[in-house]
């Protein structure tokens, strides 16, 4: 069997150079293009998001905790219920799932970087300064009060007049060509340069949810791209696309948004569903059961995702055959879905499990994802939707899908990669009970809302009164997300504590079997010294104890015991691989990756002015019909189209 990592006609063994020394500072994080270093900032800025996002909720559940309480004002409310669900889904777990793809990708597929790096960095960019202005509507006191679904016709001029709306929907357009920037490039970057031997069935899943996640990104986001322009043509030139007076239809923006935004969810969760199938192999000892059959599921759901959107609009009166159809292709999801939980409880069953910290969060992940999925098939009988439509149960719902799935995922991912990353392990002891108090805090917090929802408390209420019978729950919904925010600060201190005082990392502490642990802890700015041949699909694995498959690929053993009888490995094992990617590093490789650049930051300053340009009420430069450009706005433009043309013309490598 071929070594993971033998080189490409040994053309590089013999190079005797100098590879570029890493700079630090300000002016390199401002200016790099490095995958790794664009994946901590996206990773960084999340975190910055979802803690925020965290506290618009805790603030909604004081409001909540108590009835007839008036400790937020029903304006301010509805600005935090809005700007809550916007910051979890566009800034905080979109973001994170871009992250570990910009960190982990090129590693898994053995490559040094990204296809398309400056415009890596351009789409980080737009992510930050999207968000910033989104969130900079606070301090004009207009933020944005539609909720996150933005509904016509309250978004529309007559029954939203000041800016807040403007904010959103400029904010989410940046957002929106952010996100397709990082799909295009993942994409070609999955499609194009993986390594040597590594054919489609022998990526991990994580790279495989990632081109998944890719498609259902290019294939959805126009929906709400076009949603969003028309919206802006209502509000800025005075068309009438939502307005029923004047022939136009509320329910084209409910079409347009959940087109989009039932992929979305897929967005959200099927990276996860790969990571989680990276984790759970990994600390079971085994490989993952199913693999080939996990891939076409994970396609599956993304297909199906695209015909299941009108279960969102069941009570907007499709009419019967509408409604059958949809609830029929809703029930149809659940299948491949089920398929990947039993795939996971199969890679466990008679397996050697460790659990660590990420691998009870992977745990965690399978179970209340489970939850989440039985409550969504439940909204496929269209009479029982119709009476949770809109209520606390829908809340419940779709944040067990999104909360015990995705930040599960994402709180495993980073308890799992953190020593890939830093060079150091996370803390153990921390990480459980840091598990314990969100596991627990989550369920207290999302549980009982089932049980509001069928007590009849819709969604969106400010207040309610005495007698409502909804105090007892809502009282315990408030201690769960006050226990639920602690248990993130929690995870946040973990991090800064291991940042300074964690266990060195070796290149592979968990002895996974994937690529991105075939190199250093934390990897060098060229990932590999020699690009990777891969002659199985755990490349790692098949090195160090000799996996062996049959032609169904079913029957394999691990150092000679059949799967589930091996023993953990011991510390002093020798790992070759890593040896042999020291010894050629000391040896001086010619290895040229591309220069920093600071185009992509300037052309992102400028999409920033052009949004804020067309949203506050500067100095007018010129009039174009119905539209006012001002100064801020052209120079945002040229700005933009300068950046856009400076690297596109700036030599890629020295």
């Amino acid at each position: 069997m071929a070594s993971v990592a033998q080189p490409q006609g040994g053309q590089l063994s013999a190079a005797r150079a100098v590879v570029k020394k890493e700079r630090s500072g300000l002016w390199d994080w401002l200016t790099t293009i490095d995958h790794k270093k664009i994946g901590i900032m996206y990773g960084v800025t999340a975190l910055f998001f979802l803690m925020l996002g965290g506290l618009e909720a805790l603030l909604i559940r004081t409001q909540l905790s108590h009835a007839n309480n008036t400790i937020i004002g029903e304006k301010v409310y509805n600005e935090l219920f809005t700007m809550h669900g916007t910051t979890m889904i566009f800034l905080a777990l979109m973001p994170m799932t871009v992250a570990f793809w910009n960190y982990f990708i090129p590693l898994q597929i053995g490559a040094r970087d990204v296809a398309f790096p400056r415009m890596n960095a351009f789409s980080y960019w737009l992510y930050l300064f999207g968000g910033i202005l989104i969130n900079i509507s606070w301090f004009f006191g207009e933020a944005p009060d539609g909720g996150w679904t933005g509904y016509a016709p309250m978004t529309q001029v007559a029954w939203s007049p000041t800016r807040a709306i403007d904010f959103w929907l400029t904010g989410l357009q940046i957002l929106g060509v952010a996100s397709m920037l990082g799909a295009f490039n993942f994409l070609v970057t999955i499609l194009n340069l993986r390594a040597p031997g590594m054919s489609l069935m022998r990526m991990p899943l994580f790279t495989w949810g990632a081109l998944i996640t890719g498609i259902l990104l290019i294939m959805a986001f126009p929906a709400i791209t076009i949603g969003l322009i028309l919206l802006m043509m209502d509000r800025w030139v005075g068309t009438a696309f939502y307005a029923t007076a004047a022939g136009g239809d509320p329910l084209l923006w409910q079409h347009l948004f959940w087109v989009f935004g039932h992929p979305e969810v897929y967005i959200m969760i099927l990276p996860f569903f790969g990571l989680v199938s990276e984790i759970v192999p990994t600390f079971s000892r085994k490989p993952l059961f199913g693999y080939s059959v996990m891939v076409y599921s994970m396609a599956a759901i993304a297909f199906l995702g695209f015909g299941v959107w009108a279960h969102h609009m069941f009570t907007t009166g499709l009419g019967p055959t509408a409604n059958s159809v949809f609830a029929a292709t809703t029930m149809t999801i659940a299948i491949p879905t089920g398929v990947k939980i039993f795939n996971w409880l199969g890679t466990m069953t008679f397996g050697q499990i460790k659990f660590t910290t990420a691998m009870l969060f992977s745990v965690g992940f399978i179970s209340q994802f489970t939850i989440g999925g039985i409550s969504g098939v439940m909204h496929a009988v269209v009479p029982v939707d119709t009476q949770q439509q809109d209520s606390y149960f829908i809340i419940a719902h779709f944040h067990y899908v999104l909360f015990g799935g995705t930040v599960f995922g994402i709180i495993a991912g980073v308890y799992y990669w953190f020593p890939k990353i830093t060079g150091r392990m996370m803390d153990e002891r921390l990480g459980k009970i840091n598990f314990w108090s969100t596991f627990i805090g989550f369920n207290l917090t999302f549980f009982p809302m089932h049980f509001l929802g069928l007590e009849g408390m819709p969604r969106r209420y400010w207040s309610y009164g005495v007698g409502s019978g909804w105090e007892f729950w809502n009282a315990v919904v408030s201690f769960g997300a006050y226990l639920l925010g602690a248990s993130m600060l929690l995870f946040i201190f973990n991090i800064g504590r291991s940042l300074q005082h964690g266990q060195r990392a070796g290149s592979n502490p968990w002895d996974a079997p994937s690529l991105e642990w075939a190199t250093t802890s934390p990897p060098p700015a060229y990932n590999f010294a020699q690009i990777p041949v891969i002659a199985h699909r755990d490349p790692l694995w098949a090195e160090k104890y000799g996996l062996e498959e049959d032609d169904e690929g079913l029957k394999v053993t691990v150092a000679g015991r059949h799967v589930g009888q091996t023993e953990l490995p011991d510390d002093k094992d020798k790992e070759p691989l890593r040896q042999q990617l020291a010894a050629e590093e000391d040896a001086g490789l010619d290895i040229h990756m591309p220069n920093p650049s600071y185009y992509p930051l300037i052309a992102g300053i400028g999409m920033f002015a052009l949004g804020l340009g067309m949203v506050l009420d500067f100095p007018t430069l010129f009039t174009l019909g119905p539209l006012d450009f001002s100064i801020v706005a052209v120079i945002g433009f040229i700005l933009l189209i300068g950046g856009i043309f400076g690297w596109s013309f700036e030599p890629a490598s020295d």
